[in-house]
């Protein structure tokens, strides 16, 4: 199968719509129910991953999830100024609050999606913590952590149950 896709005229969000519902689509024909990345041409695309309803995400990668905030989220707070993210080495169990983030607007505990010790915190968040607001699912990332519980994953909520979680919050 060949799919040709120019984003040339696509906002950045529209092209993040258009390759998850190639991935959808890639993970029915070939069914794979846990597709998580797909290598195009050399260019690892990743799927963001799963969702807290407290607007956390989380991708993981072997025993290692990376962690960040939504899209949604990060509109909701407006330009993050400070980011309070844990020690590498802290111990977390799922939902556990483990940090803030303050905006210009308001500030926002962070909860973990899941039970783990947190491995690597995003230090460029120090001086930089408008990538949360620049690059949420990529370079805005909060913190890496184990994953002690794997079946912890059956309780996040996929992409698709995440937008209708926005939804209904929007009406």
């Amino acid at each position: 199968m060949l799919l040709v896709f120019n984003n040339a005229d696509l906002s950045a969000e529209k092209y993040r719509r258009c390759l998850f519902f190639l991935f959808g689509l890639l993970k029915f024909i070939l069914g794979y129910q846990n597709l998580k990345n797909v290598l195009i041409d050399s260019t690892l695309f990743v799927v963001l991953g799963d969702f807290t309803d407290k607007h956390e995400w989380v991708r993981v990668e072997g025993t290692v999830g990376t962690v960040g905030i939504s899209n949604f989220a990060q509109e909701a707070l407006g330009d993050v100024v400070y980011c309070g993210l844990p020690e590498v080495g802290t111990k977390l169990e799922q939902m556990e609050e483990f940090g803030a983030l303050e905006s210009v607007k308001a500030a926002s505990e962070l909860y973990s999606p899941l039970t783990g010790e947190v491995t690597e915190i995003n230090t460029n968040l120090a001086d930089n913590p408008g990538l949360v607001n620049k690059a949420c699912y990529e370079d805005g990332w909060l913190i890496k952590m184990t994953i002690e519980k794997p079946a912890e994953l059956d309780e996040l909520l996929e992409e698709a149950a995440y937008e209708k979680l926005i939804k209904s919050l929007d009406s």
